[in-house]
């Protein structure tokens, strides 16, 4: 039996993922429609072509949407967190076949370089097409749709600095209106034509695909884009939980998308001249201005859950080892998922600004959106089919089936995209291929310098004996040395020895060690073992949604009787200088790549968070 007060916090977090899940999705509705009607492959609306996109439409939101990521995909939660990032992470800790991972970690960096892609894209096009009504109000008002729009977006990474914690409240309500305010668009476009109505017939799909021909295979990319930010649904599962993200769709979303696509169709119908704007056409000339404004504000609305979620891919990409440790602030006292990554801000900013005025409209950079949306959902989609296999232990057959009915309406999308990858479709694929390479190089990388660290790391057990057998001098104070193999002597404790001829009398050997889960349980926060001689080895474990914190690891290893008191403790860290050389295993451009990617890392200091004061850095230098 559900309580009133647990009935009220469902319909909160329902109204919170109105703002955070579907504002992308639901400014599909600014452009999707359009670009079937208006553009170099647009088709003439005629009944036959309107219903046959208004049908493909629907039954493209009820097949991707609904069936695939709210019935099957949102079932692959790791611990309650989505997104492809934890899909791999899941699908790798129930790993079956050693064989596989290669495969796993190449769909995983892909699926999050491409969506860091998307975070580029959405921004531009959204607030531009939301502008561009201006244009509808009046022709005047055309050379300001591309300032107006720059000043827009700068403002808002702008303010991505001071966190969104303030107006995050507004995100749900303002998102509702304008979902409130397509359904009443659709239902007054409605009445133009009530035959519109009959697109819920999937037979007239078919039969748009079948006589159309080509036509209808170039328009298959417009109709692609009402999808676009589906995978926010996935993403933020965590954040709102299953059951509200299910209810904001089916009571609120699902609706009005669909009775402002309708809306549009029946304009068509009756105003087949009137194909350059369709959706702010729907509105009375009184509304057109505050449409605008509603738009913009969702516009924006969209635009900061995708920013928002770049922030977050970044983290979990570091924390998986895809990315070098970049400078990531927390813009909450209470909520540890607001946080800003200045370097993705910025690079995001330019590149919004650059795509609007190389662009210049969002006809334009529609042609950029579908191709680089469609691998995303490719990618989910194979990552999908692992999971399915080694994680649910589904029999083949069945997976072959489920996978097979997806992909094949997944290629056939991006088949009818990719003819547009002159027209801008090139963008988001380069951009993926770009994120994908830093972040391959980096994660081999770092693989090389383990192999190399751990080539000449003396086992910890025999060093502890040879001190048993020949006993240094000691000191007080506890010293804590960083490593990445808790087995392994750290570097960094050998060369304190060597040059110092002393050791505290006590030594942690202190590794973070990063789960394939988004947050640890407390009781399997921190492993503690106790050696000989006062040394202690210890392992704190973090999931890939957290954030290593040294306040932490004192306060559980102070509970298991092992005190690291900050005035007497003192941190030794190695930092290694990356020497490329022409050694095999990575192209030699790579290599300068990748020591120029680990000479501009954040400081192991900062990111750990431990006092600069008490910290001690031993230098060496590793060939790879």
């Amino acid at each position: 039996m559900i309580t009133e007060p647990s009935r009220r916090r469902q319909l909160g977090l329902a109204l919170g993922a109105l703002g955070v899940v579907y504002g992308d999705i639901g400014t599909s509705p600014l452009y999707a429609m359009r670009e079937a009607f208006h553009g170099a492959h647009a088709l003439h609306p005629t009944r036959a072509t309107v219903l046959g996109v208004l049908s493909a439409v629907i039954w493209t939101l009820i097949l991707i949407v609904c069936v695939k990521y709210l019935t099957v995909v949102m079932r692959a939660n790791n611990r309650g967190e989505g997104g492809i990032m934890a899909l791999l992470a899941l699908t790798l800790s129930h790993l079956k076949v050693p064989s596989a991972r290669g495969p796993l970690l190449v769909l995983g960096a892909c699926g999050a370089a491409l969506l860091l892609g998307e975070g580029m894209i959405t921004p531009a096009i959204t607030v531009l097409s939301a502008v561009e009504g201006l244009e509808v109000a009046t022709p005047a008002f055309r050379r300001f749709v591309l300032p107006i729009t720059i000043v827009i977006l700068i403002a808002l990474f702008a303010v991505q600095r001071a966190g969104t914690g303030r107006v995050g409240k507004f995100f749900g309500p303002i998102t509702l209106v304008w979902f409130l305010a397509l359904a009443a668009l659709g239902i007054r476009g409605i009445t133009y034509d009530t035959s519109v109505l009959h697109a819920f017939n999937p037979v007239l799909a078919l039969d748009f695909l079948v006589h159309q021909g080509w036509g209808a295979f170039f328009v298959l990319g417009a109709v692609f884009l009402t999808v676009t930010g589906v995978e926010a649904l996935y993403a933020d599962m965590g954040h709102f939980g299953i059951g509200p993200i299910r209810f904001a769709w089916f009571a609120v979303v699902f609706p009005a998308l669909i009775l402002n696509y309708l809306g549009q169709g029946a304009w068509l119908l009756t105003h087949p001249a009137d194909v350059e704007n369709p959706f702010y056409n729907l509105a009375p000339s009184w509304a057109l201005l505050p449409l605008v404004v509603i738009a913009t504000l969702a516009a924006i609305v969209a635009s900061q859950a995708l920013i928002s979620g770049a922030f977050s891919m970044a983290r979990q990409a570091m924390q998986l080892g895809f990315l070098p440790r970049l400078n990531v602030n927390h813009t909450s006292s209470t909520e540890s998922g607001q946080i800003y990554v200045g370097a993705v801000n910025w690079v995001l900013m330019l590149a919004c600004i650059g795509l609007v005025l190389g662009f210049k409209s969002s006809n334009a950079l529609a042609a950029a959106y579908g191709i680089g949306v469609s691998l995303t959902i490719m990618m989910t989609t194979l990552l999908l089919a692992f999971a399915a296999r080694h994680v649910w232990n589904w029999p083949i057959p069945r997976i072959v089936i489920m996978i097979g009915a997806f992909l094949s309406l997944e290629v056939v999308f991006f088949a009818a995209n990719s003819i547009k990858f002159d027209d801008g479709g090139w963008f988001p694929v380069t951009i993926g291929a770009l994120v994908y390479l830093a972040m391959a190089t980096w994660f081999r990388g770092r693989r090389a310098v383990l192999d190399h660290l751990l080539a000449g790391a003396l086992p910890l057990t025999e060093f502890i004996r040879d001190l048993q057998r020949k006993p240094p001098t000691r000191v007080a104070g506890t010293a804590v040395f960083l490593t990445g193999n808790p087995d392994a002597t750290p570097g960094a404790l050998l060369h304190n020895l060597k040059h110092n001829k002393v050791l505290h009398e006590a030594v942690v050997i202190l590794r973070f060690a990063v789960g394939d889960f988004p947050y640890t349980r407390p009781e399997d926060r921190i492993r503690i073992e106790k050696l000989p001689i006062a040394f202690y080895r210890v392992t704190a474990s973090f999931g890939f949604m957290e954030f290593p914190d040294l306040d932490i690891v004192r306060e559980y290893c102070a509970r298991e009787g092992l005190a690291m008191d900050p005035m007497r403790t003192t941190y030794f860290l190695g930092r290694e200088t990356i020497l490329p050389t022409r050694r095999p295993g990575m192209a030699r451009w790579r290599k300068f790549l990748f020591a120029f990617m680990s000479r501009n890392a954040q400081q192991a200091t900062a990111f750990f968070r431990i006092p600069p004061n008490r910290v001690v850095e031993l230098g060496m230098q590793v060939e790879i």
